[in-house]
């Protein structure tokens, strides 16, 4: 399944670059965060894949909903049940660019800008925010968060816990990348 999953993040993105152009992770982290008078739920996967091409500057990252972690079993389990649909909705997926021109292939940091499209919930929406990409000795990892709108994606709240779940969740996503071996 997994092996599925790199064939569709790599059929994805134009593959005109080829060798060193192509950067991947197979093990990027997508958290989210939201917090009320209430209570704050938190949780993280750690399975997430991504794929940077450093030519077009094209990016995805890739989540299975239900390999989120939560601190609470039952919270996980409204969340893919109640809330995110996972049966019906398995996938949350960001496909966007990287609008700077900046030269990846020198190490620094770089603050850019990133502008794409996230399917939550079977419902894709237009996203832009800052991210910092660091190139070190051949290894670039890459850091961004941004704010979702709960209900923009159509996920449904029902009014007994409405005051526990916040109306923004902030998503925070981070990868390593290597290089894709020919």
């Amino acid at each position: 399944m997994k092996k599925l999953i790199y064939l569709l993040l790599y059929c994805t993105i134009p593959m005109v670059a080829q060798g060193q152009d192509m950067l991947i992770s197979k093990n990027a982290s997508v958290a989210f965060f939201s917090s009320t008078v209430v209570e704050d739920i938190e949780a993280t996967s750690t399975t997430a894949s991504s794929v940077l091409d450093l030519k077009s500057k094209n990016i995805i990252f890739r989540v299975n909903n239900t390999s989120f972690q939560f601190r609470k079993k039952l919270m996980q389990e409204h969340f893919n049940e109640n809330y995110m649909e996972s049966d019906k909705y398995p996938y949350s997926e960001f496909k966007g660019k990287i609008t700077d021109d900046v030269d990846l292939s020198k190490d620094g940091n770089y603050i850019v800008n990133v502008v794409g499209n996230l399917n939550v919930h079977g419902v894709t929406k237009t996203y832009q925010t800052k991210a910092t990409l660091t190139v070190s000795q051949g290894t670039t990892t890459a850091k961004a968060t941004f704010r979702v709108r709960i209900e923009d994606h159509k996920i449904k709240i029902p009014t007994i816990v409405f005051k526990n779940i916040a109306e923004f969740v902030d998503v925070r996503v981070s990868a390593v990348y290597q290089p894709k071996k020919p």
